[in-house]
């Protein structure tokens, strides 16, 4: 029987990654998380020999694997556009349940300078890797070809992160609403156009 996690281990993981969320990468001290989480100070290179840049490696590794579980469920959806509408709707929710504090920790390792520790950067890529995969599954599963299926996950990741971005910036969900429409018609053509599709019934006429 495999030992228990420590409890202020994992609690400084996920403390870690809210911080990420709200103040970056550069933000996120030891000190800050030793706050956040309420763990004891003597705990942090117990849980983590490899100081700072170990824990946040671990925290976006966290984070990554939470939004990919989401998209794994996505990818049983009948509809790949309404699986990703809900994506969409998901990180809508989250900036206005935040007041357009939290953003993606993904980005917010990404877009800092980390020549002292550029295993962070590598783990980013790593995750944004891992989420186009699982994107571009989906699609293929529903009969687009590979290469269209790859750019379409690499696209949908690109513009949620852009249009998290933007409301943060902006204060306003209207970024995300835009892109998450124009995707939505975009998906919508393409699986229409797809190879074998069946030819789309007529609407009413007027």
């Amino acid at each position: 029987m495999s030992p228990r996690k420590s409890d202020s281990r994992d609690r400084m993981v996920l403390s870690a990654a809210a911080l990420l969320r709200e103040y970056g990468a550069s933000a996120t001290s030891i000190d800050r998380v030793l706050a956040h989480s309420g763990a004891p100070r003597g705990s942090v290179y117990h849980h983590f020999p490899g100081g700072r840049t170990q824990l946040i490696d671990e925290a976006v590794a966290l984070a990554g694997d939470f939004i990919a579980g989401l998209i794994d469920a996505a990818m049983r959806a009948d509809d790949p556009v309404q699986a990703v509408d809900a994506f969409f709707l998901l990180w809508r929710d989250r900036l206005v349940e935040s007041g357009f504090r939290a953003g993606c920790p993904i980005v917010a390792v990404a877009v800092e300078t980390n020549d002292d520790a550029p295993r962070l950067a590598r783990s980013a890529a790593a995750v944004f890797a891992r989420w186009q995969e699982a994107l571009a599954a989906l699609f293929l599963r529903h009969g687009l070809t590979e290469e269209r299926s790859r750019r379409l996950g690499a696209f949908i990741i690109a513009a949620v992160e852009g249009a998290v971005i933007m409301c943060r910036a902006e204060q306003s969900t209207a970024p995300i609403e835009a892109a998450a429409a124009e995707i939505h018609e975009l998906l919508r053509h393409a699986l229409r156009d797809r190879p074998g599709a069946e030819p789309a019934e007529p609407g009413p006429r007027p």
